[in-house]
């Protein structure tokens, strides 16, 4: 095994939480989170398929959600809702505990690292920056950038692809079961589903391997893939 692909929001970064609470204090309200994701991933999906730019998502979705709740979506009031918005969002932007523990292990392993993200554009590379985290990655994979999106086992190729890695040697770890861990194993990459919800029950899943935390990563890996960065003759 030579190289791991980190999905970033909910896996790397508390997103939730803090887009949640950002939200919440705009609109004096808590109950808005389905509706702002759903129109969100619908942005996403558009500017993935080429039929949005991505300097005019935000504004879009804004829009699009504020009408959504009964607003009228006037221009410079989308413009300021969404500027404070993201202000509130990065000042909640947090690294989960068990992050840096297990990039540093990665590190020291010598294995091939990318965070492979399916949110759209420039903020994600600013995201990891700010963290401190941008330094262990090999590679940065945004979907809104290559026209692809997981759980297209393309977005898994090209990364194996800019890593020098084969599907077979990389290991795919995300939040998601099915766009995360599914998506890779459909790509021949190892998937991992990182379940953090404390609920150990896994019986449904056998498809995948499942972690709770990252900090279980390593042992994971070492357990079944026995020699981890070191390199594969090629």
């Amino acid at each position: 095994m030579r190289a791991v692909c980190l999905d970033i929001d909910d896996t790397l970064v508390d997103f939730t939480s803090g887009e949640r609470r950002a939200l919440a204090r705009l609109l004096g309200r808590a109950d808005s989170w389905p509706l702002w994701e759903s129109v969100t991933a619908a942005h996403v999906r558009m500017v993935v398929s080429g039929e949005l730019a991505y300097d005019d998502m935000h504004r879009c979705r804004t829009a699009a959600f504020l009408t959504e709740l009964g607003f009228v979506a006037e221009y410079r009031a989308v413009v300021e809702f969404e500027r404070r918005r993201r202000k509130l969002a990065r000042m909640g932007w947090r690294l989960f505990p068990d992050v840096l523990l297990c990039l540093d292990w990665l590190s020291a392993a010598g294995v091939r690292m990318a965070a492979v993200t399916n949110a759209s554009g420039r903020h994600q590379h600013r995201k990891l920056g700010a963290l401190g985290i941008a330094g262990y990655f090999d590679h940065v994979a945004v979907a809104g950038e290559l026209g692809v999106s997981k759980p297209d086992p393309a977005i898994f190729e090209r990364v194996c692809e800019q890593l020098d890695c084969s599907p077979d040697e990389t290991v795919h770890v995300g939040d998601k079961l099915e766009t995360d861990a599914r998506g890779a194993a459909a790509a021949g990459v190892t998937g991992v589903w990182l379940r953090r919800t404390g609920d150990n029950d896994h019986t449904a899943v056998s498809d995948v391997y499942v972690v709770d935390g990252l900090d279980r990563l390593p042992e994971l890996l070492v357990s079944e893939f026995g020699r981890v960065g070191v390199p594969a003759p090629r």
